[in-house]
C-alpha cells in the first residue's frame, strides 16, 4: 500500500471495526447488567446501552462529513481551485510559517466577503482557517461549505 489515500482508507476501516467491535461488547456487557435484575445494575445497564448508540452515532456522522469534505476537495481541485501553499515558508515541524498563514487567512477571506454564499469560498475560507490554526471555526466553515454546495446541487 504505498498510496498514501489507500493507507488512510484502510485505517479508517480498521478503525471502524475495531470501534464496531467494542459496541457490542458493550452492548453486551449492558444487557448482562439489565438481566441482573438488581435496581442499580439495570440502570447502569440502560447507561451502557446508550453509550453503544451515541457511538454508532459519532462514527457515522465523522465518516459522513469526512465523505463531504473530500467530495468538496475533489471539485476545487478539478476546477483548478486549491489553495497554494506550496511557497509559504514553514516551521521545523512542517506546519506554515504563522505570519504566512496569517497573510494567506485575510486574502483569502477578502474573496469570501466579495461571494460569502459561494460554497467554493466558503471551503478555501474553511482550509486557510485550519492553515492559521483555527479548527473550530475551519470546521463551522466547512460545514457551511458543504451546505451550500448541496444547494447548489439541487438546483
Amino acid at each position: 500500500m504505498k498510496n498514501p489515500a489507500t493507507r488512510t482508507l484502510a485505517l479508517v476501516i480498521v478503525i471502524t471495526l475495531a470501534l464496531c467491535f467494542y459496541f457490542v461488547l458493550l452492548g453486551q456487557r449492558g444487557i448482562e447488567l439489565i438481566q441482573d435484575g438488581r435496581v442499580a445494575s439495570v440502570g447502569l445497564g440502560i447507561g451502557v446501552m446508550i453509550l453503544p448508540f451515541l457511538g454508532l452515532w459519532m462514527v457515522i456522522a465523522t465518516l459522513r462529513a469526512g465523505l463531504q469534505h473530500q467530495h468538496l476537495a475533489r471539485r476545487i481541485h478539478d476546477e483548478g481551485l486549491e489553495l497554494d501553499v506550496t511557497d509559504l515558508p514553514r516551521r521545523p515541524s512542517g506546519r506554515i510559517d504563522r505570519d504566512a498563514a496569517d497573510a494567506l487567512f485575510a486574502q483569502i477571506k477578502g474573496e469570501w466577503e466579495a461571494d460569502p454564499d459561494n460554497w467554493r469560498n466558503s471551503y478555501r475560507l474553511a482550509r486557510a482557517y485550519d492553515y492559521a490554526g483555527d479548527r473550530g471555526r475551519a470546521r463551522e466553515t466547512m460545514r457551511r461549505a458543504v451546505a451550500l454546495e448541496q444547494r447548489e446541487q439541487a438546483k
